[in-house]
């Protein structure tokens, strides 16, 4: 009966705008992504506003779609409106630093999500996916789809994340171990679809033989499922794929992709907002440490039909 309460006080509150400054708003939660039209990043927003408006604020959703520029323009303007915090999936490891820092000086506690800045002591928390576990988990279901033999190639993310990096190594942590991998190329497709798309037919002409694709994302594995449909290469070459979106899911449980690794982004998308509410209201934000790691989990044909919603997989 309380939880009826609760969503029926939830869905009358959810009718009624939130207006910065009202007398019970608890105020202005900024939350900056990278590109909605992406359904990682879209989901990290709309959860991230989710639970911010169940906590009694206002919240809005905008994107700097990668450019440090229009970033820093986003944070101006969230000092501008007041914002009471800022949640910030932020740009670039090292560029983002004097927006972050530029939230921090007007007096606005920063609660980064997704990707690190390479600064510590600025941002009140940073959570993200543990990426070396995540990738050493697909690099591991990688390996058991395509063999211990023969040439790969990887589709890189944008170097300017420092996931790109972090999933890289992962992978080559485990395929190190197999001397009879080779991988034969790599190429940058800064997690999308499209680059994936487009590296992949350049990387399958230099290297025709590959048995494999490891992808630093699931946009570029789709974009590298896509050029291998065209070649008619599907059946001979394995793809694997990294954070759990709705389309992966529907390319496993198809058999067109092997595994792809579910970044648990709905969860710290809430969870930084939660600890945003706390430090708020206690100037602390509850957790141990500002760095904080989220665990991933493997979807693969055998329990895909788990994942129920976005980005969500029961146990």
């Amino acid at each position: 009966m309380i939880k009826m309460t609760r969503r029926l006080l939830l869905a009358a509150a959810a009718t009624v705008p939130l207006m910065a400054g009202s007398a019970w708003a608890e105020g202005l939660i900024s939350i900056i992504v990278t590109d909605p039209a992406n359904p990682y990043w879209f989901t990290e927003g709309e959860v991230a506003k989710a639970t911010a408006e169940e906590l009694g604020y206002e919240a809005n959703v905008s994107a700097h779609k990668g450019d440090t520029n229009t970033e820093s323009t986003l944070i101006d303007t969230a000092i501008t409106n007041r914002s009471v915090a800022i949640i910030l999936d932020p740009a670039n490891a090292d560029g983002s630093i004097g927006a972050v820092k530029k939230a921090v000086d007007a007096g606005i506690p920063v609660f980064l999500v997704n990707a690190e800045i390479n600064q510590e002591g600025l941002a009140k928390a940073q959570l993200v996916s543990n990426n070396a576990q995540g990738a050493a988990l697909g690099a591991m279901q990688w390996v058991e789809a395509v063999g211990d033999s023969g040439n790969y190639v990887e589709l890189f993310g944008n170097p300017a994340d420092n996931n790109a990096q972090t999933r890289s190594n992962g992978f080559e942590t485990v395929l190190s171990q197999y001397p009879d991998l080779n991988k034969a190329g790599q190429e940058v497709a800064n997690w999308d679809r499209t680059q994936g798309y487009q590296k992949t037919q350049s990387l399958l002409q230099a290297n025709p033989d590959v048995i494999g694709i490891i992808s630093g994302n699931d946009e570029m594995a789709l974009g590298a499922i896509a050029a291998l449909k065209e070649a008619g290469k599907l059946d001979q070459v394995k793809v694997g794929g990294f954070d759990g979106s709705p389309d992966a899911v529907e390319a496993v449980k198809a058999g067109e992709m092997q595994y792809t690794v579910l970044q648990p982004v709905a969860v710290f998308a809430e969870e930084a907002v939660r600890q945003a509410d706390n430090f708020i209201k206690t100037g602390e934000t509850g957790a141990a440490s500002e760095k904080q790691l989220f665990d991933c989990l493997l979807i693969t044909a055998e329990n895909a039909d788990k994942y129920t919603s976005a980005f969500v997989l029961e146990e």
